[in-house]
């Protein structure tokens, strides 16, 4: 008997189906040489610190820092009653093995891996690796199970994101709250860095002061041409008055073949921009939308960094886009001839390939999913009929003109071919969606030193505008940037955070009150006032996240994230020494030095759910 363990129930169920198991008993189902249980999310996470002893129970100055020198986990109270079965069916004596099929990433892994460590089982471990729910890629998944041990660097790494997160979150937010604070002020390696973007970005908006300018356009053959800026209102009128019937030359036309190519497939956070900038959707929805999609064998694995597919989906993708072509009336009208190869590069593809939608999608009852739910699935599935389509072509063109002893500028655009636009307009008219910005007019045809007359010329008003506030398609944009510019090729670029966890970072800044829909509150304006630099550098925590790649690729080690290296990782955190005064204080002295790989040893009955790691 095999028990496969699955993160979700719906999850479950769909293996469960595939595998032959139609009956339920109570929280599982067994059949055909299988049993399938599900987790609830995170079942086991580390105890807080009033469970190592006395010493901590209480928030002072003296007690910190916090460092556990035996960890230990406890199961969620809420969850308590799926753990034990979990636990149970670990010890069943006709079960010989146990297969890991939470969903496919580092929080996935870590998910199984606490449960079947807490239960105490030593049972041995498969992996199921999938990126879509669909039968095939389920069987398929089955067929290829991995050993257990093959992801044991994966879980190496979640340990380290765990336990460091959980180091600097108790001193860091224990420690400021005790010299400053009336309320908790709570510190995160994540949530702060995001914080200290969007107070600095309502510092300037707040600071910025409106500046007054002028230009001057004259019209002439259906032309519409501007002068360059001019700061003083009598100096522009006085230049409108020398064109106003006056002849133009043409001084010089610069005419350029322009190519655009063809957007990239989704990974998570350019979905979630998308979604934020055209629906309106925020981080969290898209996700859950998307997850749903997934759930339902729509789409396929959203947690995704990847923008492309692996060089052996060519001919999937194929199929998907036949059935895209056929899932929505808008596209009806427009040629499709893939270029399936430009999406295909399997040394770009991590955990995951790109968010793409599956065969499914062409026996979808679009009418019978949600409104949310849909538009997702077809803006996916536009993306990837863009990304495919051909390049959009077009000829630029700049013209310089002289007029009463003033230059004036102008430029257009004539489209060649429309190519992967095609898709995208039909996308939009379909949604009534607006284009951003001017779109450029076509211009006459027009030679160097050609004669024109200047039929109108008039003076308009314009203000210097503040920043733009953040919105979560701006914020996302620069959470995954966060640090980029001084990091080496030789790592990858996650920025703040990772695709999966950025929405639930800005949802929790909203539940704890440091801002309200992206704007800062009070609260958070003087959260980040207090703290050090250090605390809130999107730098430090970028170089974290790309550390954890490197353990999760076993290329570093998880003793060389905790040590002493300050080049990368936790140990850069040792660093934060200072005053009291200044508040930057070692939020997690003692750091340094090597912590294996944790073994989770018995300390006490299993049945409590709480046990030590040595």
């Amino acid at each position: 008997m095999q028990l496969v363990i699955t993160e979700k129930m719906s999850v479950g169920k769909s293996i469960a189906e595939v595998v032959g198991i139609t009956k339920m008993k109570g929280r599982y189902m067994e059949g055909n040489g299988y049993l399938v249980s599900w987790c609830v999310g995170h079942l086991v996470e580390l105890a807080q610190p009033e469970s190592y002893g006395e010493r901590w129970k209480k928030w002072t100055y003296g007690s910190l820092p916090v460092k556990p020198e035996k960890w230990q986990y406890e199961v969620k109270p809420d969850t308590r009653e799926q753990y034990e079965v979990l636990a149970g069916l670990m010890h069943r004596e006709d079960v010989d093995c146990v297969i890991c099929a939470t969903d496919a990433g580092r929080e996935g892994e870590l998910i199984f891996r606490l449960v079947y460590e807490m239960a105490g089982c030593s049972k041995p471990v498969k992996r199921l690796w999938i990126s879509s729910m669909e039968e095939k890629a389920i069987r398929d998944g089955f067929d290829n199970l991995r050993p257990g041990e093959a992801y044991d660097c994966l879980y190496a790494s979640a340990l380290c994101r765990q336990r460091a997160d959980w180091l600097v979150g108790i001193n860091g937010t224990r420690l400021f709250t005790v010299l400053y604070g009336n309320r908790v002020l709570k510190v995160g390696r994540v949530q702060t860095p995001t914080l200290a973007m969007l107070a600095k970005r309502e510092e300037e908006i707040r600071n910025f002061k409106k500046e007054r300018y002028y230009s001057v356009h004259i019209l002439c053959d259906g032309m519409d041409a501007a002068s360059e800026r001019v700061n003083d209102k009598k100096a522009a009128d006085g230049i409108a008055g020398s064109c106003r019937e006056k002849p133009v030359c043409v001084e010089q036309v610069v005419r350029e073949e322009k190519t655009s190519a063809p957007p990239k497939l989704y990974d998570l956070t350019t979905l979630q921009r998308d979604a934020n900038r055209i629906f309106g959707f925020t981080a969290k929805q898209t996700l859950e939308y998307t997850q749903s999609l997934y759930e339902k064998k729509f789409v396929t694995y959203p947690r995704t960094d990847s923008r492309y597919l692996s060089d052996d989906m060519e001919q999937t993708a194929k199929k998907v886009i036949e059935a895209v072509g056929k899932a929505d009336a808008m596209w009806g009208g427009v040629s499709c001839k893939p270029d399936i190869k430009r999406v295909l590069d399997s040394k770009k593809v991590t955990d995951h390939h790109a968010i793409i939608p599956t065969v499914e999608i062409g026996r979808a009852d679009m009418a019978a999913l949600p409104e949310t739910e849909r538009k997702i699935l077809l803006l996916i599935g536009n993306r990837l009929l863009c990304a495919t389509g051909r390049a959009h072509l077009y000829e630029s063109v700049k013209v310089e003109l002289s007029c009463g002893g003033y230059g004036f500028f102008a430029s257009g655009k004539s489209v060649m071919e429309n190519g992967w636009m095609d898709f995208e307009e039909a996308f939009r008219n379909s949604y009534r969606i607006r284009e951003e910005g001017e779109k450029e007019a076509k211009l006459p045809v027009l030679a160097k030193g050609q004669s024109l007359t200047c039929m109108e010329a008039e003076v308009r008003v314009y203000d210097t505008t503040p920043p733009k506030a953040y919105t979560e398609d701006s914020l996302l944009s620069a959470m995954e940037r966060a640090g980029a510019e001084d990091m080496g090729d030789e790592v990858e670029r996650k920025g703040l955070g990772t695709p999966a966890t950025r929405a639930d970072v800005i949802e929790k800044l909203v539940r704890d009150g440091f801002i309200k829909r992206l704007i800062p509150t009070k609260e958070g304006m003087e959260l980040i006032a207090v703290l050090p630099d250090i605390v809130k550098s999107p730098k430090l925590t970028a170089d974290w996240e790309n550390a954890l790649t490197l353990v999760a690729k076993g290329v570093a080690s998880h003793g060389g994230f905790y040590g002493g290296d300050r080049r990368y990782g936790f140990g850069a955190y040792s660093g934060l020494s200072g005053s009291r005064r200044r508040g930057e204080e070692n939020l997690c002295a003692g750091a340094g030095g090597t912590w294996g790989m944790p073994k989770l040893r018995w300390s006490g009955d299993r049945k409590m759910g709480r046990r030590k790691v040595e």
